[in-house]
């Protein structure tokens, strides 16, 4: 029979297990909170005493860092921003440019924005120009690569970081969404043989170097043996890589970024010639093998999918259109087999005119852009790419109050959804009231963006898309289009106001007991 001195140690050891696994709770919380940038914890875990998983905690999203590779430079791929942060409170944003050669800590804010919940469109004057013989970082690389003029980064904190989205505008039209640092992107596009250039920036929003590895995949196969290696940024700057020469007579090329060390935002830009602005490329999900392409306009013309299959093995895809009158399989996208270790140009001609989301099942894992007719001059068309579904709610910070028409094409590929709208100008909550939009499973809806009007004057305007409670996974896009051609599409990013924690679970005891004896 046990004694007093065993009952006495034996209570002693369930005071530190139940000590320790409140702390321990407590740890996993803090260290997810500083993995992801993420400061305030909005409801606390509740702790039960049972072998089932405790209720979920969640994190308020207080920092969010962006990178844009346009304000800042001169000529046609200048630019200027335009910012919301779909969120109310106190916080701060500011604006800085990144240096051609590399800076350890950050230059003083071009522009320091503060106020959560409205539209802010900020001008970036011409960088500095470049010193001759200037070096940015070293390089291992293959292709051209040098410092850029321009670029800038936008840090976040407070409300300006939460439901935060930050794009590169032209003529008042954003053209390109301003990435977030992180260590893989992919982009898939029109090879050499549609466009003159094709220029990869990379940009360093932290304060320590990053090393970066490109591989290279076009219709003829792989480009450079198995990559291109060695691509040095340094801290808070900005490098260019022209590519066209290393992927010459390609038809569709692929890009996959990646670090060995540090992290980048990374963005890519083709044109037909260097006097007209082009297309960015938006950076497509990684290969899976069910994708979604949100946001293909009712314009007509051409339709092109941009296909990469990373693996060895060969593809077999079937593409499923989600319209407005339902979903189907277009003329073309069925019985599709592509080469593995490629990137392969799919026509779909019959999708000309049809406002859709497009559907990819693989039998391997895939990534995928697609292109309408249309884009700004020099550009091989409009695109989108595939894109996440909206989670939480999703902002299109740069719609124009002129020079063309604004819509959203809004998607639900598998159940019923339910989604509301809302728009922000420079002032706050606009005076087009909220709308809530039903769209059925399977079906797409359009729905027309109305500029708001202040002081009797139509105004630029954001967009905040928030799927509504029950909603099947939504997807969308914001089309732009001008003289009966689509001008810009960008797909609505998920802009979080706050994280969901994992749930802590109780049989963290067991590892506890174990490690006491």
């Amino acid at each position: 029979m046990a004694g007093p001195g065993s009952r006495l140690r034996g209570g002693h050891l369930v005071k530190r297990l139940v000590a320790n696994r409140y702390v321990l709770a407590l740890l996993v919380i803090t260290a997810l909170a500083a993995e992801f940038g993420l400061a305030s914890v909005s409801r606390s875990a509740a702790l039960t005493a049972g072998p089932r998983a405790l209720s979920t905690a969640r994190v308020a999203v207080s920092a969010a860092l962006r990178a844009c590779p346009a304000p800042g430079s001169t000529g046609a791929t200048a630019s200027g921003l335009a910012l919301a942060a779909a969120s109310s409170g106190s916080g701060r944003a500011a604006v800085t440019r990144l240096s051609p050669a590399g800076v350890t800590a950050a230059q003083a804010p071009l522009r320091v924005l503060t106020q959560p919940g409205r539209l802010s469109l900020v001008s970036v004057s011409a960088a500095p120009v470049l010193a001759h013989g200037s070096n940015a970082g070293t390089t291992g690389s293959a292709a051209a690569t040098g410092p850029a003029r321009g670029g800038v980064m936008i840090q976040a904190s407070g409300s300006m970081a939460r439901g935060l989205e930050a794009e590169q505008t032209s003529a008042g039209v954003a053209t390109a969404q301003c990435q977030g640092p992180g260590t893989d992107f992919w982009f898939v596009g029109p090879g050499q043989k549609s466009v003159a250039d094709i220029q990869l920036y990379l940009m360093n929003t932290d304060s320590q170097a990053a090393d970066v590895t490109v591989q290279i995949l076009t219709d003829s196969g792989p480009i450079l043996g198995s990559s291109d290696a060695g691509i040095g940024v340094p801290p808070h700057g900005m490098v260019v890589q022209s590519l066209a020469s290393l992927v010459h007579g390609s038809g569709v090329v692929a890009l996959n970024v990646t670090t060995s060390v540090g992290r980048v935002a990374a963005a890519v830009l083709e044109t037909s010639s260097g006097r007209e602005p082009g297309a960015w490329l938006p950076a497509a999900e990684q290969p899976a093998t069910s994708q979604v392409l949100p946001g293909l306009p009712a314009t007509p013309g051409g339709r092109e999918l941009y296909v990469a299959v990373p693996g060895a093995n060969n593809a077999e895809i079937k593409v499923t259109a989600v319209t407005e009158r339902g979903s189907y399989q277009p003329t073309g996208g069925s019985g599709i087999d592509l080469p593995g270790g490629s990137a392969v140009m799919v026509a779909l001609p019959s999708l000309g005119g049809i406002p859709a989301a497009i559907q990819i099942s693989s039998s391997v894992p895939v990534t995928a852009s697609m292109s309408a007719s249309g884009g700004a001059p020099g550009a091989p068309g409009a695109f989108t790419a595939a894109a996440a579904a909206v989670q939480e709610q999703g902002v299109i910070a740069g719609n124009p109050a002129s020079g063309g028409s604004c819509a959203l094409v809004i998607s639900a590929p598998r159940a019923a959804a339910q989604v509301s709208v809302a728009e922000l100008t420079a002032d706050g909550q606009a005076s087009v009231p909220a709308r809530t939009v039903p769209v059925a499973a399977g079906h797409t809806v359009v729905v027309t963006l109305a500029p708001p009007r202040q002081a009797g004057r139509s105004s630029p305007f954001a967009v905040v898309v928030t799927p509504l409670a029950g909603s099947g996974p939504v997807y969308a896009g914001r089309v732009v289009t001008r003289n009966a051609a689509a001008s810009s599409i960008l797909v609505v990013p998920s802009s979080l106001t706050w994280v969901p924690l994992p749930a802590v679970r109780s049989s963290v005891t067991t590892a506890l007991q174990s490690s006491s004896g």
